[in-house]
Protein backbone atom coordinates (compact mmCIF):
# COMPACT_ATOMS: atom_id res chain seq x y z
CA UNK A 1 0.00 0.00 0.00
CA UNK A 2 2.96 2.40 0.94
CA UNK A 3 4.17 1.89 -2.93
CA UNK A 4 0.88 2.66 -4.10
CA UNK A 5 0.72 6.03 -2.32
CA UNK A 6 3.91 6.79 -3.07
CA UNK A 7 3.64 5.97 -6.89
CA UNK A 8 0.45 8.17 -7.19
CA UNK A 9 1.89 11.02 -5.35
CA UNK A 10 5.05 11.27 -7.85
CA UNK A 11 2.74 10.61 -10.39
CA UNK A 12 0.44 13.67 -9.51
CA UNK A 13 3.54 15.80 -8.76
CA UNK A 14 5.34 15.46 -12.10
CA UNK A 15 3.27 18.39 -13.59
CA UNK A 16 4.67 20.67 -11.31
CA UNK A 17 8.75 20.09 -10.87
CA UNK A 18 9.47 21.90 -14.24
CA UNK A 19 9.63 25.05 -12.16
CA UNK A 20 12.04 23.54 -9.49
CA UNK A 21 9.71 24.94 -7.07
CA UNK A 22 10.38 28.59 -7.72
CA UNK A 23 6.11 29.16 -8.31
CA UNK A 24 5.51 32.34 -10.05
CA UNK A 25 3.42 33.15 -12.60
CA UNK A 26 2.78 30.13 -15.50
CA UNK A 27 1.13 30.84 -19.27
CA UNK A 28 0.77 26.96 -20.58
CA UNK A 29 -0.50 26.38 -23.98
CA UNK A 30 -1.61 23.01 -25.33
CA UNK A 31 -0.74 22.34 -28.70
CA UNK A 32 -2.74 23.39 -31.37
CA UNK A 33 -4.21 22.45 -35.03
CA UNK A 34 -5.81 24.05 -37.98
CA UNK A 35 -6.02 24.52 -41.60
CA UNK A 36 -4.29 27.36 -44.35
CA UNK A 37 -6.78 29.62 -43.28
CA UNK A 38 -7.43 29.17 -39.44
CA UNK A 39 -5.33 27.57 -36.68
CA UNK A 40 -6.71 27.02 -33.11
CA UNK A 41 -5.15 26.51 -29.45
CA UNK A 42 -5.96 27.05 -25.84
CA UNK A 43 -4.36 27.15 -22.94
CA UNK A 44 -4.48 28.47 -19.23
CA UNK A 45 -2.57 31.84 -17.26
CA UNK A 46 -2.23 30.85 -13.84
CA UNK A 47 -0.23 31.82 -10.32
CA UNK A 48 1.52 29.16 -8.10
CA UNK A 49 3.06 29.06 -5.21
CA UNK A 50 6.91 28.77 -4.49
CA UNK A 51 8.15 26.06 -2.17
CA UNK A 52 10.67 27.23 0.58
CA UNK A 53 13.45 26.00 1.81
CA UNK A 54 12.87 23.69 4.30
CA UNK A 55 11.60 20.89 1.71
CA UNK A 56 13.56 18.91 0.16
CA UNK A 57 14.14 18.50 -3.24
CA UNK A 58 13.35 14.59 -3.57
CA UNK A 59 10.72 12.39 -1.87
CA UNK A 60 7.40 11.93 -0.51
CA UNK A 61 7.24 15.46 1.31
CA UNK A 62 8.75 17.13 -1.91
CA UNK A 63 5.76 15.46 -4.17
CA UNK A 64 2.87 16.14 -1.51
CA UNK A 65 4.12 19.95 -1.59
CA UNK A 66 3.58 19.72 -4.93
CA UNK A 67 0.33 18.57 -5.30
CA UNK A 68 -0.51 20.89 -3.03
CA UNK A 69 0.79 23.61 -4.95
CA UNK A 70 -0.98 22.30 -8.16
CA UNK A 71 -4.33 21.87 -6.45
CA UNK A 72 -4.49 25.27 -5.74
CA UNK A 73 -3.25 26.89 -8.65
CA UNK A 74 -4.83 30.32 -9.13
CA UNK A 75 -6.17 30.88 -12.75
CA UNK A 76 -5.71 34.30 -13.34
CA UNK A 77 -8.82 36.31 -14.96
CA UNK A 78 -8.73 39.23 -17.73
CA UNK A 79 -5.01 38.66 -18.78
CA UNK A 80 -4.58 39.67 -22.06
CA UNK A 81 -2.20 36.90 -24.16
CA UNK A 82 -0.48 37.73 -27.58
CA UNK A 83 0.14 34.93 -29.63
CA UNK A 84 2.25 34.73 -32.65
CA UNK A 85 2.49 32.37 -35.54
CA UNK A 86 4.63 33.02 -38.34
CA UNK A 87 3.36 36.80 -39.20
CA UNK A 88 0.00 36.34 -37.86
CA UNK A 89 -0.32 37.99 -34.48
CA UNK A 90 -3.42 37.43 -32.12
CA UNK A 91 -4.75 38.67 -28.54
CA UNK A 92 -6.71 37.14 -26.09
CA UNK A 93 -8.40 37.76 -23.03
CA UNK A 94 -8.48 34.52 -19.83
CA UNK A 95 -11.56 33.73 -18.48
CA UNK A 96 -12.26 33.91 -15.04
CA UNK A 97 -10.40 30.44 -14.09
CA UNK A 98 -7.73 31.95 -16.11
CA UNK A 99 -8.35 29.05 -19.59
CA UNK A 100 -7.96 31.02 -23.08
CA UNK A 101 -8.80 29.96 -26.53
CA UNK A 102 -7.30 30.87 -29.73
CA UNK A 103 -8.77 31.30 -33.09
CA UNK A 104 -6.37 33.11 -35.08
CA UNK A 105 -7.40 33.51 -39.22
CA UNK A 106 -4.36 33.02 -40.69
CA UNK A 107 -4.03 36.12 -43.08
CA UNK A 108 -0.23 35.10 -43.89
CA UNK A 109 0.29 32.18 -44.86
CA UNK A 110 2.47 29.57 -43.32
CA UNK A 111 5.31 27.87 -44.73
CA UNK A 112 4.12 24.88 -46.77
CA UNK A 113 7.42 22.70 -46.32
CA UNK A 114 6.38 21.62 -42.88
CA UNK A 115 3.52 20.33 -41.12
CA UNK A 116 4.40 21.51 -37.52
CA UNK A 117 4.49 25.29 -37.12
CA UNK A 118 5.68 27.12 -33.66
CA UNK A 119 3.72 29.59 -31.87
CA UNK A 120 4.76 31.92 -29.39
CA UNK A 121 2.66 33.09 -26.45
CA UNK A 122 3.17 36.56 -24.41
CA UNK A 123 1.91 37.83 -21.45
CA UNK A 124 2.54 41.05 -19.88
CA UNK A 125 1.59 41.19 -15.84
CA UNK A 126 2.02 44.64 -13.95
CA UNK A 127 5.04 44.81 -12.17
CA UNK A 128 6.41 41.53 -12.75
CA UNK A 129 8.91 40.65 -15.89
CA UNK A 130 7.01 39.27 -18.86
CA UNK A 131 5.87 35.81 -19.37
CA UNK A 132 6.51 33.61 -22.51
CA UNK A 133 5.98 30.27 -23.41
CA UNK A 134 5.31 28.38 -26.69
CA UNK A 135 3.59 25.47 -28.14
CA UNK A 136 3.19 23.57 -31.86
CA UNK A 137 0.53 24.03 -34.25
CA UNK A 138 -0.23 21.49 -36.82
CA UNK A 139 -1.82 22.15 -40.15
CA UNK A 140 -2.10 18.71 -41.97
CA UNK A 141 0.15 19.63 -45.55
CA UNK A 142 -1.66 19.49 -49.40
CA UNK A 143 -1.18 15.96 -50.22
CA UNK A 144 -3.49 14.92 -46.68
CA UNK A 145 -6.55 13.30 -48.14
CA UNK A 146 -8.06 11.73 -44.89
CA UNK A 147 -9.05 12.91 -41.20
CA UNK A 148 -8.72 10.11 -38.62
CA UNK A 149 -10.39 10.66 -35.36
CA UNK A 150 -9.77 7.97 -33.06
CA UNK A 151 -11.14 7.40 -29.04
CA UNK A 152 -8.08 7.37 -26.87
CA UNK A 153 -9.80 4.97 -23.85
CA UNK A 154 -10.06 1.33 -24.48
CA UNK A 155 -9.48 2.44 -28.38
CA UNK A 156 -5.89 3.19 -28.30
CA UNK A 157 -5.32 2.34 -24.41
CA UNK A 158 -6.65 -0.25 -22.40
CA UNK A 159 -8.36 1.66 -19.35
CA UNK A 160 -11.10 -0.46 -18.41
CA UNK A 161 -13.52 2.64 -18.47
CA UNK A 162 -16.11 0.49 -17.16
CA UNK A 163 -13.93 -0.22 -13.90
CA UNK A 164 -13.96 3.56 -12.63
CA UNK A 165 -11.21 2.36 -10.21
CA UNK A 166 -9.37 0.35 -12.74
CA UNK A 167 -9.39 3.59 -15.05
CA UNK A 168 -8.20 5.51 -12.73
CA UNK A 169 -5.20 3.52 -11.15
CA UNK A 170 -4.13 3.08 -15.12
CA UNK A 171 -4.70 6.95 -15.79
CA UNK A 172 -3.14 8.54 -12.75
CA UNK A 173 -1.23 6.00 -11.37
CA UNK A 174 0.29 3.44 -13.91
CA UNK A 175 3.55 5.07 -15.36
CA UNK A 176 3.57 5.55 -19.23
CA UNK A 177 5.58 2.39 -20.28
CA UNK A 178 3.68 0.48 -17.86
CA UNK A 179 0.35 1.18 -19.37
CA UNK A 180 -1.09 -1.38 -22.25
CA UNK A 181 -2.06 -0.17 -26.01
CA UNK A 182 -3.73 -2.83 -27.75
CA UNK A 183 -1.48 -4.94 -30.20
CA UNK A 184 -1.16 -3.75 -33.49
CA UNK A 185 -2.70 -0.08 -32.53
CA UNK A 186 0.92 1.57 -33.41
CA UNK A 187 1.39 -0.29 -36.90
CA UNK A 188 -2.30 0.94 -37.30
CA UNK A 189 -2.16 4.15 -37.04
CA UNK A 190 1.31 4.60 -38.54
CA UNK A 191 -0.83 2.81 -41.86
CA UNK A 192 -3.80 5.19 -41.51
CA UNK A 193 -0.92 8.45 -41.22
CA UNK A 194 0.66 7.61 -44.18
CA UNK A 195 -1.93 6.31 -46.65
CA UNK A 196 -2.05 3.89 -49.39
CA UNK A 197 0.92 6.42 -51.06
CA UNK A 198 2.94 6.24 -48.20
CA UNK A 199 3.53 9.67 -47.87
CA UNK A 200 0.11 11.14 -47.04
CA UNK A 201 0.85 12.57 -43.40
CA UNK A 202 -2.79 12.45 -42.60
CA UNK A 203 -4.27 14.20 -39.06
CA UNK A 204 -4.85 12.13 -37.21
CA UNK A 205 -7.03 13.48 -33.89
CA UNK A 206 -7.79 11.94 -30.70
CA UNK A 207 -10.23 12.48 -28.00
CA UNK A 208 -10.52 11.08 -24.29
CA UNK A 209 -12.88 11.27 -21.90
CA UNK A 210 -9.72 12.36 -19.19
CA UNK A 211 -9.25 16.25 -17.65
CA UNK A 212 -6.43 18.27 -19.26
CA UNK A 213 -4.22 17.03 -16.25
CA UNK A 214 -3.33 13.57 -17.79
CA UNK A 215 -2.11 15.39 -21.23
CA UNK A 216 1.71 14.96 -20.37
CA UNK A 217 1.22 11.36 -19.45
CA UNK A 218 -0.69 10.44 -22.63
CA UNK A 219 1.63 12.29 -24.73
CA UNK A 220 5.06 10.21 -23.12
CA UNK A 221 2.65 7.13 -23.71
CA UNK A 222 1.95 7.57 -27.40
CA UNK A 223 5.81 8.38 -28.08
CA UNK A 224 7.33 5.47 -26.04
CA UNK A 225 4.52 3.30 -28.21
CA UNK A 226 5.64 5.01 -31.19
CA UNK A 227 2.02 5.83 -32.10
CA UNK A 228 1.90 8.90 -34.51
CA UNK A 229 0.97 11.58 -32.11
CA UNK A 230 -1.84 13.87 -33.23
CA UNK A 231 -2.05 17.89 -33.21
CA UNK A 232 -3.53 18.46 -29.99
CA UNK A 233 -4.97 15.60 -27.40
CA UNK A 234 -8.81 16.95 -27.32
CA UNK A 235 -8.91 16.18 -23.61
CA UNK A 236 -12.59 17.23 -21.73
CA UNK A 237 -12.07 19.78 -19.52
CA UNK A 238 -14.35 18.54 -16.85
CA UNK A 239 -15.27 22.19 -15.47
CA UNK A 240 -15.96 20.84 -11.75
CA UNK A 241 -17.15 24.22 -9.49
CA UNK A 242 -19.27 24.26 -6.79
CA UNK A 243 -21.71 25.88 -9.49
CA UNK A 244 -21.50 22.92 -11.42
CA UNK A 245 -20.14 19.70 -9.35
CA UNK A 246 -20.43 17.26 -12.59
CA UNK A 247 -18.72 17.75 -15.80
CA UNK A 248 -19.82 17.57 -19.40
CA UNK A 249 -21.55 14.88 -21.24
CA UNK A 250 -18.49 12.88 -22.61
CA UNK A 251 -20.85 11.82 -25.86
CA UNK A 252 -21.81 15.69 -26.42
CA UNK A 253 -18.11 17.00 -25.81
CA UNK A 254 -17.23 14.21 -28.50
CA UNK A 255 -19.62 15.38 -30.88
CA UNK A 256 -19.17 19.28 -30.61
CA UNK A 257 -15.36 18.07 -31.21
CA UNK A 258 -15.75 16.27 -34.60
CA UNK A 259 -18.12 18.33 -35.83
CA UNK A 260 -16.05 21.09 -35.40
CA UNK A 261 -12.93 18.74 -37.45
CA UNK A 262 -15.23 18.22 -40.39
CA UNK A 263 -16.82 21.79 -41.01
CA UNK A 264 -12.67 23.44 -40.56
CA UNK A 265 -11.55 20.59 -43.08
CA UNK A 266 -14.50 19.93 -45.31
CA UNK A 267 -12.56 18.51 -47.99
CA UNK A 268 -11.86 15.36 -46.11
CA UNK A 269 -13.29 12.33 -46.08
CA UNK A 270 -13.10 10.70 -42.60
CA UNK A 271 -12.46 7.72 -40.52
CA UNK A 272 -13.73 7.15 -36.94
CA UNK A 273 -12.31 5.17 -34.59
CA UNK A 274 -13.95 3.81 -30.96
CA UNK A 275 -14.95 1.08 -28.54
CA UNK A 276 -17.98 -0.58 -27.86
CA UNK A 277 -17.69 0.07 -24.29
CA UNK A 278 -19.11 3.07 -24.22
CA UNK A 279 -21.04 5.59 -26.53
CA UNK A 280 -18.79 5.60 -29.51
CA UNK A 281 -20.88 3.59 -31.68
CA UNK A 282 -24.39 6.11 -30.92
CA UNK A 283 -22.06 9.30 -31.47
CA UNK A 284 -20.04 7.91 -34.41
CA UNK A 285 -23.93 6.61 -36.10
CA UNK A 286 -25.35 10.35 -35.49
CA UNK A 287 -22.01 12.08 -37.45
CA UNK A 288 -22.60 9.60 -40.13
CA UNK A 289 -26.12 10.51 -40.80
CA UNK A 290 -25.17 14.00 -40.65
CA UNK A 291 -22.09 13.84 -42.69
CA UNK A 292 -23.60 10.70 -45.05
CA UNK A 293 -20.67 11.50 -47.70
CA UNK A 294 -17.97 12.10 -45.48
CA UNK A 295 -17.33 9.12 -43.32
CA UNK A 296 -15.35 5.93 -45.16
CA UNK A 297 -15.32 3.70 -42.05
CA UNK A 298 -16.18 3.75 -38.50
CA UNK A 299 -13.90 0.83 -36.56
CA UNK A 300 -15.41 -0.31 -32.94
CA UNK A 301 -13.22 -2.15 -31.11
CA UNK A 302 -15.56 -4.81 -29.15
CA UNK A 303 -14.25 -4.60 -25.71
CA UNK A 304 -17.03 -6.33 -24.04
CA UNK A 305 -19.45 -9.18 -24.74
CA UNK A 306 -22.84 -8.27 -23.57
CA UNK A 307 -25.48 -9.28 -25.84
CA UNK A 308 -27.64 -6.10 -25.87
CA UNK A 309 -25.09 -3.96 -26.77
CA UNK A 310 -23.81 -6.18 -29.57
CA UNK A 311 -27.49 -6.37 -30.36
CA UNK A 312 -27.77 -1.96 -30.31
CA UNK A 313 -24.37 -1.78 -32.83
CA UNK A 314 -26.11 -4.00 -35.18
CA UNK A 315 -28.73 -2.32 -35.52
CA UNK A 316 -26.82 1.03 -35.88
CA UNK A 317 -25.06 -0.61 -38.31
CA UNK A 318 -27.83 -1.80 -40.28
CA UNK A 319 -28.93 2.43 -40.12
CA UNK A 320 -25.92 4.08 -41.96
CA UNK A 321 -25.87 0.59 -44.64
CA UNK A 322 -27.81 2.77 -46.65
CA UNK A 323 -24.84 5.54 -46.48
CA UNK A 324 -22.31 3.17 -48.08
CA UNK A 325 -20.11 3.72 -44.74
CA UNK A 326 -19.19 0.17 -42.88
CA UNK A 327 -19.67 -0.12 -39.05
CA UNK A 328 -17.11 -2.66 -38.18
CA UNK A 329 -17.29 -4.52 -34.84
CA UNK A 330 -13.50 -5.50 -34.60
CA UNK A 331 -12.00 -8.32 -32.27
CA UNK A 332 -8.43 -6.22 -32.84
CA UNK A 333 -6.25 -3.86 -34.80
CA UNK A 334 -5.63 -7.00 -37.63
CA UNK A 335 -9.34 -6.75 -38.26
CA UNK A 336 -9.59 -2.88 -38.62
CA UNK A 337 -6.42 -3.23 -40.91
CA UNK A 338 -7.74 -5.75 -43.04
CA UNK A 339 -11.10 -3.21 -43.80
CA UNK A 340 -8.92 -0.37 -44.30
CA UNK A 341 -7.02 -2.24 -47.18
CA UNK A 342 -10.12 -3.70 -48.86
CA UNK A 343 -10.91 0.38 -49.03
CA UNK A 344 -7.98 1.54 -50.12
CA UNK A 345 -7.21 3.10 -46.96
CA UNK A 346 -3.66 1.46 -46.07
CA UNK A 347 -0.83 0.26 -48.37
CA UNK A 348 -0.66 -3.55 -48.08
CA UNK A 349 2.85 -3.44 -46.55
CA UNK A 350 0.92 -0.85 -43.62
CA UNK A 351 -1.79 -4.03 -43.47
CA UNK A 352 1.76 -6.62 -43.19
CA UNK A 353 2.87 -5.01 -40.38
CA UNK A 354 -0.06 -4.72 -38.44
CA UNK A 355 -0.14 -8.23 -38.67
CA UNK A 356 3.16 -9.10 -37.36
CA UNK A 357 2.98 -6.59 -34.60
CA UNK A 358 -1.03 -8.18 -33.54
CA UNK A 359 0.39 -11.30 -33.38
CA UNK A 360 4.15 -11.69 -33.27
Amino acid sequence: MTGFVRRLLRIAARPMRQDRGRGGYVVHPYRGYGSRHEAFLMGRVFRQAALGEVIPRYGMLRDLADIVRRIFRHGLPEVTVEVTLGENVTTVTTDRDGYFDVHMPLEHPLPRDSAWHHAELHVVLPDIEPVQSFTEVYIPPAEADLLVISDIDDTVMYTGVANKLRMLNRLFVKQAHQRMAFPGVAALYQALHVGSSGKAKRPILYVSRGPWSIYEMLEEFFQLNRIPVGPILFLREWGISWRKPWPRRAEDHKYDLIQHMLAMRDELPCVLIGDSGQHDPEVYARIVHEYPERIRAVYIRRVERRPERERAIDALREEIRHTGCDLVLAEDSLAMAEHAFTQGLIAEEGLERVRQASHP
